[in-house]
């Protein structure tokens, strides 16, 4: 596999037990679920799609029959979304906390998981579009006869 394959589904397993230890820390504390965005980010923007990136990453270029578009893009993707997740959910933990960081956090998070998405969308767009398309059989203009064998024979 090739290395942001497997930075995103590790990235992916990563944030889906930050996901799951905050979502156990909810239930147990019920004043915790002030965070709950940081927990439905964590298990959306990293768990989910981080390993839909990662099988997509890996799937798609071998369905296609070519290679990825970019896979420098593909690292440097994978830099994006994680840094962008992170200060994203600093940013709603700001909300509880720091109020007046907030905004700035979430913009900056925001808009890089946004970037992170066009980046895969852009660069898995870019695969399927060199697509190797299987061959059709040319039509025939008429059907070819089948001999018979005579009659009475």
């Amino acid at each position: 596999m090739e290395r942001h394959v497997i930075g995103f589904l590790r990235a992916a397993l990563l944030w889906l037990l930050f996901g799951t230890a905050l979502g156990f820390t909810m239930a147990v504390h019920p004043a915790w679920i002030v965070y709950r965005p940081v927990h439905v980010h964590a298990m959306l923007l990293g768990f989910v799609t981080m390993f839909i990136a990662g099988v997509g990453y890996h799937v798609l270029p071998r369905f296609s029959g070519t290679g990825l578009a970019s896979p420098r893009l593909a690292d440097l993707h994978l830099l994006v979304a994680n840094v962008g997740l992170v200060v994203l959910e600093c940013g709603f933990i700001a909300r509880v906390r720091a109020g007046h960081l907030a905004p700035t956090l979430l913009a900056i998070g925001g808009t890089l998981s946004l970037v992170g998405a066009w980046m895969l969308v852009w660069n898995l767009w870019r695969t399927l579009a060199r697509a190797i398309l299987p061959s059709r059989p040319t039509p025939r203009s008429r059907p070819v006869p089948v001999s018979s064998p005579p009659r009475g024979s």
